[in-house]
């Protein structure tokens, strides 16, 4: 008996390893959190655009405090693993945030950058992982966390959700999920379709940021990529462009280029100062994507 009870539990656990890695980052991205200290309110943020940094592709976060967009994620789907790029105030490159490989009786340093929550949170064990039901209907891994006996720092437990990240707020993996505190994860959103929801102290999950298919299909195949030359740009798949402009972090207009119908566009910005710029590229569909630059 005991023989076949483990023999179970080792193809248990080697079925639900198997499982086929859910990417956190989709092309739009939405998270409602709700807390409640006097009252309750959701916030909203979510993904807005990609961006090129050190030849390395990353999302914009925008929304709740995250409207400087100055926080960028990257996902490495391979190793299941997502970075944060901080851009202000002090330039800090792919900072580990997730790490979904983990198994049972791993250790991993939580870092929590520009939270409520320490910003180094210290080490945190998986205890374990559960396949539970999201809002699609699908089972999906769940990763609980405590601070390890040395920890000094942290006295909370973490909740991690594959394809969702923190139940807290995203940039807070350390973070826990407390409704009357920071705040626990009510609702998340791939493409305007629900795929997380906590029905605690809302009614209904609904997304703000609609991902229309037709918008989503002519947005997605234009891409920002930086050539040898220092401050250039191409742009691909181009052929709805019909503006292009610059503007400063303050959003200053910097300048506007009026392309001609083409499939590859290439933007010299030599010309500009040292420092962050954002692209807003118009399409004749009246959509918009925006992309950030570092120009050294």
């Amino acid at each position: 008996m005991r023989f076949l009870t483990t023999l179970l539990a080792f193809f248990t656990g080697a079925w639900l390893f198997a499982q086929s890695y859910e990417p956190l980052l989709d092309q739009i991205n939405e998270w409602q959190l709700t807390s409640c200290n006097f009252g309750c309110i959701t916030d909203i943020y979510y993904t807005d655009g990609d961006t090129l940094v050190n030849n390395k592709t990353y999302k914009i976060l925008d929304g709740y405090h995250y409207i400087n967009r100055n926080l960028l994620l990257r996902e490495n789907t391979s190793e299941k693993k997502v970075y944060i790029t901080i851009l202000e105030p002090q330039f800090a490159e792919d900072l580990l945030l997730y790490d979904f490989s983990l198994d049972v009786g791993d250790s991993i340093e939580m870092l929590n950058p520009i939270t409520p929550f320490p910003t180094n949170g210290g080490y945190f064990l998986l205890d374990s992982i559960n396949m539970l039901p999201l809002g699609n209907g699908n089972d999906y891994r769940h990763f609980y966390f405590s601070p390890t006996p040395s920890n000094t720092v942290s006295t909370q437990n973490a909740i991690w959700v594959e394809g969702v990240g923190s139940l807290s707020i995203i940039n807070a993996p350390g973070g826990y999920p407390d409704i009357n505190a920071v705040g626990h994860l009510s609702c998340s959103f791939k493409n305007s379709e629900l795929f997380y929801s906590n029905l605690d102290s809302i009614n209904v999950c609904e997304p703000a940021i609609l991902g229309i298919p037709e918008a989503i299909e002519s947005l997605k195949e234009i891409q920002l990529f930086s050539q040898s030359e220092k401050n250039h740009f191409l742009l691909t798949n181009t052929q709805k462009v019909n503006s292009i402009s610059v503007f400063g972090l303050t959003g200053k207009l910097i300048k506007t280029i009026a392309p001609k119908s083409q499939s590859n566009i290439n933007l010299d910005l030599s010309t500009l100062k040292p420092g962050i710029y954002i692209l807003k590229i118009k399409q004749t569909n009246y959509k918009q994507k925006t992309f950030k630059v570092v120009i050294k």
